[in-house]
């Protein structure tokens, strides 16, 4: 719980920060916390469920400008979020993958990355 609380804030508190990195946990805490209050309102009243998703718009698209340089790429690929399908999948499979442990033209690695090792191919 404390995580969703954190990378919540996060995104909240960086609403309209396109710049820097968001490791994947923070990421996808904020989008999964928006999902849900997202339904929530929807079903109680629709239109604190229309409001809210267009509240969240900003922050929606700075997380995930964020999230794209963690991986070194530029945040103006969530265009790609306009082609049905096709676009979906290639940016859920980025937002998936881990980011960079080393800085990039983005900044240094977000504070909060998990730190995995880098195991050359057939070794282990």
């Amino acid at each position: 719980m404390e995580d969703i609380q954190k990378a919540v804030r996060t995104c909240l508190t960086k609403y309209a920060d396109f710049n820097g990195r968001a490791a994947r946990p923070e990421f996808w805490w904020f989008i999964l916390a928006q999902v849900v209050v997202g339904i929530i309102l929807n079903m109680i009243v629709p239109v604190l469920g229309g409001l809210f998703s267009l509240a969240m718009l900003v922050p929606t698209l700075a997380a995930g400008s964020r999230r794209l340089h963690d991986i070194g790429k530029s945040g103006w690929l969530q265009l790609l979020g306009f082609i049905p399908l096709i676009g979906w999948a290639i940016l859920i499979y980025w937002a998936a993958q881990p980011g960079q442990p080393e800085s990039n033209q983005y900044g240094p690695p977000p504070a909060d990355a998990p730190v995995t090792a880098a195991v050359a191919p057939g070794q282990q």
